[in-house]
């Protein structure tokens, strides 16, 4: 596994692809500028929780009118969802780079939320990952710069209308560590861990120039993405016991309508088609890169045009395939991170400017959350109707 910066991540195989998980071209913007933050400030209604690390803001903004009810041979609409695991700002701009492209196209998203990122190195001892050393972390801390950058762009995320899951803590994707040999009460363990880093961080870091976090954790979090795709068997018995609605960890599901396992609503990372190849490969912009530069994170820039125009053209024909014929709900994981250049980056905003584009009719690009709202509000004899589409078949009336 080669050293891909402070967020680590997976390497997997799906048929003959190298299919891996884990996110520019953009300076950091000054914060001043930031239309979302100050106008922030004039809540109406902030009841602090705890430390005021967050608080009672009410019902967030930027919500979505209630789900409808499909009528039996109605066309579903095209559910697309960008998530983003992570999410962190570390002083590139990629955070609010993507919230104000969202702003400007209509999307809302998730962010996959890493508890240490709350969590000053100072602090760490706080951390007790299983199977690991107190205070470990294969992907490090963040500066203490870098969490109010982050804390603010959670902040302001939230209050457009995103939602904010978790990508737990220390990220172990190998040996006896590894999150892949966690327990049912482990992977608890862990969860409650992240909560109580987002919900701690002003005693944590003692910053008192940082707004508190505008939701309560305990009740914003409702689903995650594991580290690497791996351990999943055991995280869903905890997840389910904490009230999860959602996990966004299995690798290689087909584009085909989610099913719920263990109560739990599925949404993996699909297998999309990759052009110039035979093989598909997952949504997922650490899995372009696995494919295109074999892991490396800086390979000859002579490659970076070809490859931009490649991994948009494979997240557009993902797009395209559910969109014209079974209307699956589409899923596309990201990082924030400059890989080759940014390459990686600046082919999921050319896709999101597609997508969200007025042609596509019935698009809608939501966080997992408003997508678990609405299949929570559908007649079940309609979606298993939608289920036995395969991926490629096209809806039709009857159907």
């Amino acid at each position: 596994m080669p050293d891909i910066g402070r967020r680590g991540f997976l390497g997997a195989v799906a048929g003959a692809a190298v299919a891996s998980a884990a996110g520019g071209c953009s300076s950091a913007p000054d914060r001043a500028a930031d239309p979302v933050v100050a106008p922030a400030r004039g809540l109406a209604h902030v009841r602090p929780i705890g430390d005021g690390s967050t608080a009672d803001t009410g019902r967030q903004p930027g919500r979505l009118p209630p789900p409808e009810r499909l009528e039996p041979g109605q066309r579903p609409p095209q559910f697309v969802v960008f998530s983003w695991d992570g999410a962190g700002e570390v002083g590139d701009g990629l955070f609010p780079r993507f919230r104000g492209l969202a702003r400007d196209h209509g999307v809302r998203m998730t962010f996959f939320l890493t508890g240490l990122y709350c969590l000053p190195e100072s602090r760490k001892s706080l951390y007790r990952p299983p199977n690991n050393p107190v205070g470990a972390s294969a992907i490090g801390y963040l500066a203490d710069e870098h969490i109010k950058e982050t804390l603010r762009n959670v902040r302001a995320a939230w209050l457009e209308g995103h939602e904010i899951g978790t990508h737990f803590n220390g990220h172990f994707c190998s040996g006896p560590g590894s999150v892949a040999r966690w327990t049912p009460e482990q992977w608890e363990s862990e969860i409650k861990q992240a909560v109580s880093f987002v919900m701690s961080w002003r005693t944590n870091t003692g910053f008192t120039d940082v707004e508190p976090l505008p939701f309560d954790y305990r009740r914003e979090l409702v689903g995650g993405r594991t580290p690497c795709l791996l351990g999943r068997g055991n995280l869903l018995p905890a997840a389910a016991r904490l009230g999860w609605r959602y996990d966004a960890s299995s690798p290689g599901g087909r584009q085909v309508w989610p099913v719920k396992r263990q109560g739990i609503w599925d949404f993996p990372l699909q297998l999309i088609p990759f052009p110039g190849h035979s093989f598909e490969l997952l949504s997922m912009d650490y899995n372009l890169l696995a494919n295109q530069s074999r892991n490396s994170t800086k390979a000859p820039p002579a490659h970076y045009p070809g490859w931009r125009r490649q991994a948009t053209e494979a997240y557009l024909a993902g797009f395209r395939r559910a969109y014209e014929t079974n209307r699956a709900p589409f899923f596309i994981g990201n990082h924030f991170e400059r890989w080759n250049g940014g390459i990686y980056m600046d082919a999921v905003e050319e896709a999101l400017k597609r997508i969200a584009d007025e042609r596509h009719k019935d698009v809608r690009p939501v966080s997992f959350r408003q997508l678990c709202d609405w299949l929570d509000a559908q007649d079940p004899a309609v979606l298993e109707g939608l289920r036995r589409l395969r991926t490629g078949e096209k809806w039709t009336p009857g159907r």
